[in-house]
């Protein structure tokens, strides 16, 4: 791979934020510094992204959190992850011949809405590790809706590829000057009906979201967006519960690797794919190595295999979270792996004899979705990945923040030539995600790794090439963020290009030199989002963002 564009690390004593937006980061560090503890700064953190960054994240949308006790060294994930409406139903996205619909119409569309989670998450996390009062953490958004703020280069250049907004009245008045043109970079911009609803919220709690006018509002947005419509009502967002689950867990070299267990895809895949490539000697390759590339490509190729078979909602069907990450299973998996040759398109494995026979869903998504990284004073950790699937979500507003359109993450087809895909939607059901926020520690469980980032399916190969590229690599954080990409979801290997922020493209000679190996090779824009932050042995913090995006570090 070509050495990693230029950008700079943060290093800390005490605490540290890295988050998707200056804004966000700042109010983050400032409950640090007032005494709050991570979950705190994440809170804070996600009510200044609704408003700084709508195109990526907010509370119309869902998120999935990791939290490490200092004290305990406990490990606990929360899921925040939307909800099916209980009239969905399997053919949801099919048309009257039965055929899936097209994406970006499916996405634009009532059915699209799934019952937001992430408030309900962030106040169930907040009940067992916050310090702060939920209030203290909510009214600094409000504060700056009702003032406003510049608007970024990155959400302008969102907004000039986002014309869909114009179909939606509430979003096209607030998005679009009185020409009908995206705001420009750097025009203020101010959000009253976002910093009333946060108001409400900040007095009120999750409650006042699920239950009442704000509820009724996300309903009627939700019934008359486009077709097909939502079937969506307040008894669906009245009955929306977050989840604790324990977090699914692996171990790569003397390292172990946490992450939230399914709907989520990520952790699981990620877990496979390093599980995959232990057996070979990446540390003597080095990062930038046509071997070590080739390696990460294919290990991700076998990994997606599975994923797309196996990895749904485990409340709604059987998943073998277990049996895809047996040790047999996964040395069995890895040598498919061939050093001098790509496989091409891999078929699922049989993780667990006597499975009923599925079809996998791997359609792509188009990302939407921001990571933010934190440390607090006491040394307790949160990794938080926070969606709302495409850029704006499904455009429909209310409040003065997006809905998700996260119901698009569910198979468009439920079944396909007789066998069951298990991603198909059904009430109540959560849809795959992957989103990858991970935590890592040592062998004698102290914590060294914070990683996660955006970017849709991409999520899992960016979060897995971190994780190598701390262990075996000894990269600086900045170093890490800053890497040309390059991502495998068992299909062509694609590699990152030159973008519009200046990020470095993959090495022409080390794309030529996949291709020689058998890769279908295409160049794209792959600029991640990474979030990291590292912790040193003698306990001090080192944090960097992606510097293709607008994330930062901060902290003391």
């Amino acid at each position: 791979m070509a050495a990693p564009a230029a950008a700079e690390h943060v290093d800390a004593k005490r605490q540290l934020v890295v988050a998707s937006h200056p804004a966000a980061a700042q109010i983050g560090l400032d409950v640090l510094r007032d005494g709050g503890t991570a979950v705190d700064a994440a809170i804070a953190i996600q009510m200044v992204l609704t408003l700084v960054e709508p195109q990526s994240s907010g509370i119309g949308g869902g998120a999935l959190l990791v939290h490490r006790d200092a004290e305990t060294g406990d490990i606990v994930t929360y899921d925040g992850r939307e909800t099916a409406p209980a009239s969905a139903h399997s053919a949801m996205f099919l048309d009257a011949e039965g055929r899936p619909l097209p994406f970006d119409e499916a996405a634009a569309s009532g059915a699209a809405v799934g019952v937001p989670g992430v408030l309900r998450m962030l106040e169930a996390a907040h009940e067992d590790h916050g310090r702060l009062p939920w209030r203290r953490l909510v009214e600094p958004a409000a504060r700056l809706a009702a003032t406003g703020f510049p608007v970024s280069p990155r959400l302008a250049a969102s907004l000039m590829r986002a014309d869909r907004l114009n179909d939606v009245p509430a979003a096209r008045s607030y998005f679009f000057d009185e020409a009908g043109a995206p705001l420009a970079a750097g025009t203020p911009l101010r959000n009253p009906h976002l910093s009333r609803t946060l108001d409400l919220i900040a007095a009120g709690g999750a409650d006042v979201f699920y239950d009442g006018t704000i509820a009724a509002a996300i309903v009627k947005a939700a019934r008359e967006a486009p077709a097909p419509r939502s079937g969506m009502t307040a008894a669906d967002l009245g009955s929306y519960g977050a989840k604790r689950r324990p977090p699914v867990c692996g171990t790569y070299r003397d390292y172990r690797l946490c992450g939230p267990p399914p709907p989520s895809s990520g952790p699981v895949t990620v877990l496979q794919t390093l599980a995959m490539l232990e057996r070979f000697p990446l540390r003597s390759l080095g990062h930038r190595s046509l071997t070590a590339a080739h390696l990460l490509a294919e290990a991700a190729r076998v990994a997606f295999a599975d994923r797309d078979m196996w990895l749904a909602d485990p409340d709604h069907v059987r998943v073998p979270t277990a049996a895809l990450l047996d040790a047999h299973y996964l040395e069995a998996r890895s040598e498919l792996i061939r050093i001098d040759l790509a496989l091409g398109r891999v078929e699922a494995g049989d993780p667990e004899a006597g499975l009923t026979l599925l079809a996998p869903d791997d359609r792509e998504r188009p990302p939407a979705t921001a990571h933010m990284s934190i440390v607090d004073a006491d040394g307790d950790i949160v990794s938080l990945t926070t969606s709302i699937e495409r850029a704006f979500g499904s455009g429909q507003m209310t409040g003065g923040f997006l809905l998700n359109n996260q119901l698009t993450d569910f198979a468009f087809q439920p079944e396909i030539d007789g066998r069951t895909v298990a991603n198909a939607p059904a009430p109540g059901k959560r849809p795959r995600s992957s989103m990858a926020p991970m935590i890592v520690t040592d062998e004698q469980g102290r914590p060294v790794l914070v990683t996660g980032s955006p970017g849709g399916a991409h999520i899992i190969n960016y979060v897995s090439r971190s994780i190598v590229a701390t262990i075996d690599w000894d990269l600086d954080p900045a170093a890490v963020a800053a890497m040309p990409n390059i991502s495998n979801r068992n299909g062509p290997t694609l590699v990152g290009a030159v973008d519009r922020t200046g990020g470095k493209a993959v090495d022409p000679a080390l794309a030529e030199g996949l291709a020689a190996l058998g890769h279908t090779v295409r160049t794209v824009r792959l600029t991640s989002g990474l979030n990291l932050i590292r912790i040193l042995p003698d306990g001090s913090l080192r944090g960097a963002a992606d510097p293709r995006r607008e994330g930062v570090a901060l902290g003391d």
